[in-house]
C-alpha cells in the first residue's frame, strides 16, 4: 500500500460545505487535501438558496461576486394561500440593509458554489483535490488520522492532522465514529419538478415562493439554470399511499402541475427528483481529531433553505477553530467549542424553523391556518417584527449567537 504526502486536514466530500471548508483552510497556510468519491461535482439538483449570513462569508473567501454572477438575486420572498389564491405575506430583505451588506438572496445551485471554490482551491500552494477518490477507513491516532483511500481500484493512505467528514447525510466517517444521528424521517417524500415554464406570466409570484394547502402544499423558486436564462422548481409532498414511479410518472406530473397552475398546454419538465426527507442530529460533531459538517452532522427538510446554508456555516467556524490551533493562537482542547456551539445552533436555528415551516404549509385546521396566515401577514406589515423575522430565517442570528459562543470562551 503507497503513501501518499502528509496533510494538516483532509477534507471528505466535495460538495459545497467540504469545498468552502476546504478552501477556509487553504487560504490559512494550511496544507489541505478535498477528497470525492465521484469523478465530478454532483449536478442533481439539490440546494441553491444563499442567504445574507452566507453571502457574507463567501466574500470573506472571495468567492461572492462569481456566485452571484452565475445565480439570481431575489430579494422578495412570498407566502400564499394555494386554496384560495390569496397572497398572505411578502418578506422583503431590503429592511436588512443595517445589518448586512447582502440585503437580499442569491439563487445559485449547490454544485456552481462547489465548482467555483475548487477553482480557488486548486490554484492554492499546499492544497490538493483529490475526485474519483473514496474514504472506505481511517484510524485516529490521537495526534494524527489516517486515511485509506481507494482510487481506480487501487489502494493508498493519507495522513492528516484532522479529518473532516463533509460526506452527506449517509456519512462514512459518522457511521465508522459510531456517532448516532438522532432524530426521524418524515414519512412522505419530496418531488421536485424542474420546468423551464415562466410562472411570473400572469401569476404574481416572485422568485421565492411558499404555498400553504392542507391537501398539497407547495414550493415554488427559480434558479438561473445552465443557460442563465432560468428554470423553475416546483416541490410537492408525495401521498403516503403513493408509489416512487407513480410520483414520477408523466401523468402524475403533469396532474400535479396543472393542479398547481392549470394550463391548457402539457407542461414541459427537464428534470424530476423523488427524496426521503429527514430531521436528523449527530449526537455529536466531533470526536477525537474527526469532525462532522454539513449532512454529515444534519439534515433537515429543505423548506427555507437553511440546510446548506448552515453546513457552509459550520464549515467556516471548524476552519477557524482549527486554523487558530494550528497556528498556535489556541489550545488544541478549544476545538471541542465547535460541537458545544454549532450542535444547539443547529437544533435552535434549522431544526425548529424547518419542522415549524413545513407545520405551517401543511396545516390542516381552518382557524389554525387562518391564524397563521394574519400572524404572517401582522409580521411582514410591523417593520420591527419584519426585521426580526428576517434575521432568523436568514441566519444571521445564529451567526451573531455563534460568535457570541466564541468570545465567551475567548476565541476570535
Amino acid at each position: 500500500m503507497t503513501s501518499v504526502p502528509a496533510h494538516d486536514v483532509v477534507v471528505v466530500g466535495a460538495g459545497p460545505v467540504g469545498v468552502v471548508c476546504a478552501l477556509a483552510l487553504g487560504r490559512q497556510g494550511l496544507r489541505v487535501a478535498l477528497i470525492e468519491a465521484d469523478a465530478a461535482v454532483d449536478r442533481a439538483p439539490r440546494a441553491a438558496t444563499t442567504h445574507p449570513a452566507t453571502l457574507e462569508m463567501l466574500a470573506d473567501l472571495g468567492l461572492v461576486n462569481d456566485v452571484i454572477g452565475q445565480g439570481l438575486i431575489a430579494r422578495t420572498f412570498l407566502f400564499w394561500d394555494r386554496v384560495t389564491g390569496e397572497r398572505v405575506a411578502e418578506f422583503d430583505h431590503k429592511v436588512l440593509a443595517q445589518d448586512t451588506q447582502f440585503p437580499f438572496v442569491v439563487q445559485c445551485e449547490q454544485h456552481k458554489i462547489a465548482n467555483i471554490g475548487i477553482g480557488r482551491l486548486s490554484a492554492l500552494t499546499g492544497a490538493t483535490v483529490m475526485m474519483g477518490a473514496r474514504v472506505v477507513g481511517f484510524v485516529d491516532h490521537a495526534t494524527a488520522v489516517t486515511i485509506e483511500i481507494e482510487r481506480n481500484g487501487r489502494r493508498s493512505t493519507a495522513r492528516a492532522r484532522y479529518l473532516v467528514a463533509c460526506d452527506g447525510g449517509r456519512s462514512t466517517v459518522r457511521k465508522q465514529l459510531g456517532i448516532a444521528f438522532e432524530g426521524y424521517t418524515h414519512p412522505e417524500r419530496f418531488l421536485v419538478l424542474t420546468t423551464p415554464f415562466d410562472f411570473t406570466i400572469d401569476r404574481g409570484v416572485c422568485l421565492r415562493n411558499y404555498f400553504s394547502d392542507p391537501d398539497e402544499w407547495a414550493n415554488l423558486f427559480k434558479v438561473s439554470g445552465d443557460d442563465g436564462q432560468g428554470v423553475w422548481r416546483v416541490v410537492f409532498p408525495t401521498r403516503l399511499d403513493e408509489s416512487d414511479e407513480e410520483a414520477c410518472s408523466d401523468a402524475a406530473v403533469q396532474r400535479r402541475l396543472r393542479k398547481f397552475f392549470p394550463r391548457g398546454e402539457p407542461y414541459e419538465v427537464v428534470h424530476r427528483n423523488l427524496y426521503k426527507v429527514h430531521q436528523r442530529v449527530a449526537a455529536s460533531f466531533h470526536k477525537g481529531s474527526v469532525f462532522l459538517a454539513g449532512d454529515a452532522a444534519h439534515v433537515n427538510n429543505p423548506i427555507g433553505g437553511l440546510g446548506m446554508n448552515f453546513g457552509i456555516h459550520d464549515a467556516v467556524d471548524l476552519a477557524t477553530w482549527i486554523g487558530l490551533v494550528m497556528n498556535g493562537r489556541e489550545p488544541e482542547g478549544s476545538l471541542a467549542e465547535y460541537d458545544r456551539i454549532r450542535r444547539p445552533l443547529n437544533v435552535e436555528f434549522v431544526q425548529h424553523q424547518t419542522i415549524q415551516n413545513k407545520k405551517r404549509l401543511e396545516e390542516r385546521d381552518p382557524v389554525v391556518r387562518r391564524q397563521n396566515f394574519l400572524e404572517l401577514a401582522a409580521t411582514a406589515s410591523d417593520p420591527v417584527r419584519h426585521r426580526q423575522f428576517l434575521l432568523k430565517t436568514s441566519l444571521i442570528e445564529s451567526v451573531h449567537k455563534a460568535r457570541s459562543g466564541r468570545l465567551a470562551k475567548g476565541g476570535s
